[in-house]
C-alpha cells in the first residue's frame, strides 16, 4: 500500500491505495466520486474526464499514486452554493445529454476547452472534444451547449 494525499473537489483527503488502483477507481469506491463515470477502462470513451491540476484528463488512465499532492475536481465539485457550474446550466439549457452517461466527461472537458479557448469555433469545439464518445445525441446539442456557455461567458 501507498499513502497519497491529495485535494477532491476542495477537500483534502489522504489514503493508502494500492499502487496499481486507477484514479477513477480511487474516485468512485474510496470516496464515493460516482459522477465519475467508468465507460471503457481502455481511455477511449472520455467518460472519467476529471480535471488534475486544472486540466482535464482521463481518469482511467492515470494511477491514484500519480495524483498524490495533487488538485483533482470531479463533476460532484462543479456545483457551488447549490448553482450548476455554468457549462452544465448550458447542457441543461440546449438538452446536450440523452441517456447522460457521456456527460460528465462531456462537461469537463468542455470546461476544460472553454479555458483554453473562450470562443472556439464549431471545428474547434469538435475537435475539443474528440475522444470524448457520446452514443445517442450525435454531438449536434453538445456542440450547441458548448457554444451557449461560450456566449454567457465561457467555463468562469
Amino acid at each position: 500500500m501507498t499513502r497519497i494525499s491529495l485535494t477532491v473537489d476542495g477537500s483534502l483527503v489522504s489514503d493508502d491505495v494500492e499502487p496499481r488502483m486507477l484514479l477513477v477507481q480511487y474516485l468512485r469506491e474510496k470516496l464515493g466520486k460516482t459522477g465519475t463515470v467508468i465507460g471503457c477502462d481502455t481511455s477511449n470513451c472520455g467518460a472519467c474526464t476529471v480535471h488534475l491540476n486544472g486540466r482535464s484528463v482521463k481518469s482511467c488512465n492515470v494511477l491514484a499514486v500519480q495524483a498524490d499532492g495533487a488538485e483533482v475536481l470531479t463533476i460532484e465539485g462543479l456545483v457551488t452554493d447549490g448553482e450548476l457550474h455554468p457549462v452544465q446550466e448550458a447542457f441543461r439549457e440546449c438538452h446536450g445529454l440523452q441517456c447522460g452517461f457521456c456527460t460528465p466527461g462531456m462537461i469537463m472537458q468542455s470546461i476544460d476547452l472553454l479555458n483554453e479557448n473562450p470562443s472556439p469555433t464549431e471545428e474547434e469545439i469538435r475537435l475539443g472534444l474528440e475522444g470524448n464518445l457520446c452514443r445517442c445525441t450525435g454531438y449536434h446539442n453538445i456542440v450547441k451547449a458548448v457554444q451557449h456557455a461560450s456566449a454567457q461567458g465561457g467555463a468562469q
